[in-house]
């Protein structure tokens, strides 16, 4: 693993907790929700727990050639208030983003203002007790909402993706604070995100996606897939009408509730897919002139796995 040239980090002497919140508040620091104080001792757990020495190089984002090191990921997890058994999930979420494919700095600092998507497979999800099943968007789960926001911070403080300097995002949605869940692998035939990707069955994984903000879209009254399917699609129609730059890439989220609809038809991953692309691709898109025409095999960007 390359490693970085030491660097002196600078330590600051406070009287409490209260004091170091104040200290990170007024350097820009934090995304203005208080932080744990990242001690010498607790960053020091956490690269012991991933078995890191403090100047490895975790990645690098390409265009600025900024390097991200096993020290920085671990001091904006202890801020983001992770524990270090979180370590290898944060390590393998930066490598990720550092993959080419993901164009980071693009993702990163566009208008558009997305934030990394972060969904975790695999046997990581129960060890570090994530939520797959209620309000997995919202708060109440530690793992959760610690480690999409220890990216955040990663992004802010060691990348400088900064609102309003780096960040030009014009609105911004909640999931540039964190935006991760875990998949829900059980009690179903699907193939679980990362074994689809080409990860091996049973090992731990994160995949990330660029993604503006969650859009829960809401059919009840019926048990046909396609009916559900043709709410999704009426909602990315209406989506890409005047988006004429590219069609975009869509996450489809499925809850156990409705994922049990499919399964009772028989429905695999796949057929939901090639149904959805087919009832969602607007007629502008298969216009001669359009981006997409009928047939055509989607291209997603901004997408990657890493897994360990």
């Amino acid at each position: 693993m390359p490693v970085e040239t030491a660097k002196h980090l600078p330590s600051y002497q406070l009287e409490d907790a209260f004091e170091a919140n104040e200290l990170f508040q007024r350097n820009g620091w934090t995304d203005g929700l208080p932080i744990i104080p990242p001690t010498p001792e607790r960053v020091a757990e956490f690269l012991e727990a991933a078995g890191l020495e403090p100047e490895d190089v975790i990645g690098t984002e390409a265009v600025r050639q900024r390097r991200i090191s096993a020290a920085k990921v671990a001091i904006n997890g202890v801020m983001a208030g992770c524990v270090p058994s979180y370590m290898r999930t944060l390590v393998a979420t930066v490598q990720a983003l550092c993959q080419p494919e993901y164009s980071l700095h693009g993702a990163s600092s566009s208008t558009g203002g997305s934030a990394p998507f972060i969904i975790v497979n695999g046997a990581v999800r129960t060890q570090l007790g994530m939520e797959a099943l209620h309000s997995v968007f919202a708060s109440g789960n530690r793992a959760n909402a610690s480690i999409g926001r220890a990216i955040r911070l990663i992004l802010m403080n060691v990348l400088g993706t900064i609102p309003g300097q780096m960040d030009r995002s014009t609105l911004g949605h909640p999931g540039k604070v964190t935006f991760c869940i875990a998949e829900d692998e059980e009690d179903g035939p699907w193939l679980p995100l990362a074994q689809e990707r080409g990860v091996p069955a049973g090992t731990s994984a994160v995949t990330v996606m660029a993604s503006e903000s969650p859009h829960q879209i809401l059919n009840e009254w019926t048990q046909d897939p396609r009916e559900l399917l043709e709410t999704v699609a009426a909602a990315i129609r209406a989506n890409m009408l005047t988006y004429s730059i590219w069609a975009g890439n869509y996450a489809l989220v499925i809850p156990r509730q409705q994922r049990e609809v499919f399964l009772r038809a028989g429905w695999t991953k796949q057929d939901v897919r090639e149904y959805l692309f087919c009832g969602a691709t607007s007629a502008k898109r298969r216009s001669p002139a359009g981006a997409m025409k009928t047939g055509s095999t989607p291209h997603c960007v901004h997408l990657t796995t890493c897994s360990w």
